[in-house]
């Protein structure tokens, strides 16, 4: 995969934790998993989506230091 998908996967990552940031903290989200869509808290939104996000810049870190 491109650098440039990376690129898009981690802005996708940021801007879906700062959209989870400006919701109340008593709001129910729905979070994907595979094809369906599961109840869950913010707390646990945003902690699968950082990991996401971490994951993300590890594998365009590791990209970039390949070429």
């Amino acid at each position: 995969m491109t650098i440039g998908f990376w690129m898009f996967q981690i802005r996708s990552h940021e801007i879906a934790i700062d959209e989870l940031n400006n919701l109340s903290s008593s709001r129910a989200v729905y979070q994907k998993n595979g094809n369906i869509f599961f109840c869950t808290s913010i707390q646990k939104a945003k902690a699968s989506e950082q990991r996401q996000l971490d994951s993300a810049k590890a594998k365009l870190q590791k990209l970039n230091s390949a070429q």
